[in-house]
């Protein structure tokens, strides 16, 4: 079966390329920046063009996007461009070939305000049953897009699954404040209790969705690492989320203050992917548990395929703060 990958010149795109390659596929790479795992260069807003790269494709990955990095060098009508339209050109020319199943990347991002409770509230409980509340460009076209996905599903009958995932990016962290506080691992490494997965995993939940898009139809999945966490663990990891992380790790301590590293003194929110484990039969390797593993072994914690791909950014060129191109 033919797949087409779009954003393939991207962190995703690039593994999800490289990936499925491997798994014997025939793949086409699209992206409007040329790669070695770009096929097609073109723009994803172009429906001539997008209607021609889908011919003959039987399963579409749509992972390219403008990202929240982009929010500071690109206009609002550049997202709604590239990020409504575009996954419009695509969805249209998808039914057009019939298409056997399309996956959406999406973004926890999407949630918005919904991830920020009040200061005095329990740390926010996402899953997909959480109504988002967008608060930049970049979370209100990823979710408009998700509106278009749903449409095709029910309107044109094409199997259809949007997948909003968490972090995945090597890059630093994209505050300021917490690059000055967290070495780039320390704070990945901390994510992956509440809101980040490993590339390889992130591959692998794309990868799942493909084949159970058709059964499945449709459905809106949040893919993040599984958190050891529990609904009513909420209040406690607001106050004071070291004391819950040593009950459930009594040996992180120990583990960390080998690196050098620290636990976050508090956590806003905890995303539950176990939608996706159940309903996509997805089953990540990398959690915090793997984290704490790697350490004892003296290894690092991220997989082979995320240091492959490894830091790309957003943009052409660096800025003065490093691959984002404003402080904060």
């Amino acid at each position: 079966m033919t797949l087409l990958v779009t954003g393939s010149a991207g962190h995703l795109g690039e593994a999800l390329v490289r990936r499925l390659r491997g798994l014997g596929h025939d793949v086409r790479g699209l992206d409007v920046t040329p790669s070695p795992y770009t096929d097609l260069v073109g723009s994803i807003a172009d429906e001539a063009f997008v209607r021609d790269a889908l011919s003959g494709v039987r399963g579409v990955i749509h992972s390219a996007t403008l990202h929240k990095p982009h929010i500071a060098t690109h206009t609002r009508r550049q997202f709604i461009d590239t990020n409504v339209a575009g996954t419009l050109a695509l969805l249209d020319a998808a039914v057009a070939h019939g298409v056997r199943a399309f996956v959406f990347t999406s973004t926890t991002s999407a949630y918005g305000a919904a991830l920020s409770p009040a200061p005095a509230a329990p740390a926010a409980w996402i899953d997909e049953d959480v109504r988002p509340v967008p608060r930049t460009i970049y979370g209100a076209t990823k979710l408009a897009a998700e509106t278009l996905c749903e449409l095709a599903a029910r309107q044109d009958n094409m199997p259809t699954l949007v997948l909003r995932t968490a972090r995945f990016f090597p890059e630093d962290d994209d505050n300021a404040s917490v690059r000055s506080a967290y070495g780039a691992l320390n704070m990945q490494a901390n994510e992956l209790l509440y809101r980040r997965a490993d590339m390889e995993d992130i591959v692998d939940a794309h990868r799942l969705a493909l084949e159970r898009a058709p059964a499945l139809g449709f459905g809106r999945y949040v893919i993040s690492a599984p958190t050891p966490f529990q609904r009513t663990d909420a209040a406690a990891l607001r106050e004071d989320a070291p004391a819950v992380v040593r009950r459930y790790f009594p040996g992180v301590d120990d583990l960390y203050a080998r690196q050098g590293w620290a636990l976050l003194p508090s956590l806003d929110r905890v995303y539950d992917s176990g939608r996706a484990v159940r309903d996509l039969g997805w089953t990540p390797r990398r959690d915090f548990a793997f984290v704490l593993d790697s350490l004892r072994r003296g290894e690092d914690f991220r997989s082979e395929l995320a240091r492959q791909v490894g830091r790309k950014g957003y943009h052409g060129h660096v800025f003065t703060d490093g691959v984002y191109p404003v402080l904060g």
